[in-house]
């Protein structure tokens, strides 16, 4: 910020010098304030035309990508298809794009599926699915749920996970009174 002031500064004494001077002002040669370049929009990306083998483990994961048009929040949808030729990948379609999605392992056990071209990647949680976009950061679909992915998201709506920061609650057999000798325990005498 301090650089493009102190160039504005030294231009407007430039200037101001050589109208003491009685010459006429210089044309500029490139502007003070710099234009953002506009955003490009995401771009599918062909079929890849030697694809790589994939792991047992990447096959695995394919195995339980649920496919079909999939209904999204504010009326957009994703379509996930098996692609017809070659094994353990796919192609979703969303809007006017087409992505050639490939399966990733993930530590959470989470399905995710990448088109590394573009940068679309295809989550698929238990109770809800979401397109992204990590080149620009965004979500291009999110809420996508199937219809188990329904009866999930009910089922966690309907009892949800207990809050990390308060105490659990005394099972039944430890809220007994304490005076009472419960079966099998043994008390013994202490000096």
């Amino acid at each position: 910020m301090l650089k493009p002031l102190v160039a504005g500064l030294l231009a407007l004494g430039l200037c101001w010098a050589s109208v003491q001077a009685g010459e006429p002002p210089k044309a500029r040669s490139k502007p003070l304030v710099k234009a953002k370049p506009a955003k490009q929009p995401m771009v599918a990306t062909p079929p890849v035309e030697q694809p790589l083998a994939l792991s047992e483990e990447h096959l695995a994961v394919a195995q339980r990508v649920v496919l079909g048009k999939v209904p999204c929040e504010l009326g957009a949808h994703v379509a996930v298809t098996a692609h017809q030729t070659v094994p353990g990948r796919f192609v979703l379609e969303h809007g006017r794009h087409t992505f050639h999605m490939v399966p990733v392992l993930t530590s959470t056990g989470a399905i995710r599926l990448e088109d590394a071209a573009s940068g679309a990647v295809w989550l698929q949680l238990a109770n809800k699915s979401m397109l992204m976009d990590q080149k620009q950061g965004r979500r291009l679909a999110d809420a996508c749920m199937n219809a188990e992915q329904v009866v999930v998201a009910d089922a966690m709506a309907r009892s949800p996970a207990p809050n990390l920061l308060e105490p659990l609650p005394m099972p039944p057999a430890a809220v007994a009174d304490p005076a009472e000798p419960q079966a099998g325990v043994v008390r013994t005498a202490t000096n």
